[in-house]
């Protein structure tokens, strides 16, 4: 997934993102000639050309899953050749054309589907998804949907809860309810730096957001290994932090002063539109800060080190290395 831009605001101050934006919707047809066609493979992973998908297949292939028992799928299959040439297969799936997925589909045994980014479609295109992995006889599909799902006040939790039930009924799945992104943050930090600040409206709630990275590893434990069918893991990082406390760790690290500003609610409402943030989207990351606010981003499940079979990455480290 990606993360939204963040803009210079009137304030002087830095937005962090929280939502990621749609991915270009542009797709080739072509198949690149390494790319073997016709040939069956295991563990189909969706969206493989985004920053969670490609992680997955990489955790995948350090797992010792052969790179021919991986597909990679994508609605521009361009932007994974490189992972043709190692082997992956790789097949054109674009949700949004049903007629696209029997193919894609074909020898599934299990799939992870990654979320799509375009909320208002969200649903559908999950939907079609799974009906596509049911009718190539996949035998679990991996949902990464969010964190307290079930619960969540957020506009975003909704579309997941109804992708979840959707999948309840219709094949054995795996609910992987990621928390936030530590990386929503960490991308910002040349803004963060360069305003000497970050501003939210999330309070003093406490956030579990974790590497991508991390919970790409947990997603390939859950593929290759048995026992996970019909469980849901609250995923979340070993050590959460506030906003404030996150920007005290930048100070930390950088030897420079970061301040946090907290917003009551409206007033950062502005600051996204100053900033010629997107009025749906914007309202998002209001909502989004809102449940951070209520505790709703944050998890001591301990399910996410379960998985994954050591410590999560700490926010220093993430910090350190996107420093680095």
């Amino acid at each position: 997934m990606s993360n939204p831009t963040s803009a210079s605001t009137s304030t002087s101050t830095s937005i962090p993102p929280s939502v990621p934006t749609a991915v270009p919707t542009s797709a080739s047809t072509s198949v690149p000639p390494s790319v073997p066609t016709g040939v069956p493979a295991s563990i189909v992973v969706t969206a493989a050309s985004g920053q969670l998908g490609r992680l997955a297949v990489e955790a995948l292939l350090a797992r010792g899953v052969p790179a021919s028992g991986i597909v990679a799928t994508s609605r521009d299959v361009t932007r994974i050749k490189d992972l043709a040439d190692r082997g992956v297969v790789v097949r054109r799936a674009d949700f949004t054309e049903p007629d696209s997925l029997p193919a894609a589909f074909e020898g599934a045994d299990k799939v992870l589907l990654i979320s799509t980014t375009t909320v208002d479609e969200r649903v559908a295109n999950h939907r079609r998804a799974i009906d596509a992995a049911v009718a190539a006889g996949a035998s679990l599909v991996a949902y990464t949907s969010m964190l307290r799902a079930d619960t969540s006040s957020t506009a975003l939790a909704a579309t997941h809860r109804a992708t979840e039930e959707y999948l309840r009924e219709r094949v054995p799945g795996v609910m992987l309810r990621n928390g936030w992104y530590v990386e929503n943050y960490t991308a910002q930090l040349p803004h963060i730096l360069r305003n000497g600040a970050l501003v939210g409206a999330a309070g003093r709630g406490r956030i579990s957001a974790a590497t991508r990275a991390d919970y790409a590893d947990a997603a390939a434990a859950v593929l290759t290994t048995g026992g996970h069918a019909g469980n849901v893991y609250e995923l979340g990082a070993d050590e959460a932090f506030t906003l404030a406390g996150l920007a005290a760790a930048i100070s930390s690290a950088t030897g420079k002063r970061i301040t946090y500003t907290d917003l009551p609610a409206d007033e950062f409402a502005r600051t996204l539109a100053d900033a010629e943030v997107p009025a749906e989207l914007a309202e998002v990351l209001v909502g989004a800060e809102l449940a951070m606010k209520e505790g709703e981003l944050f998890t001591d499940s301990g399910d996410l080190r379960r998985l994954i079979g050591r410590p999560t990455t700490t926010p220093a480290e993430a910090i350190a290395a996107a420093l680095a």
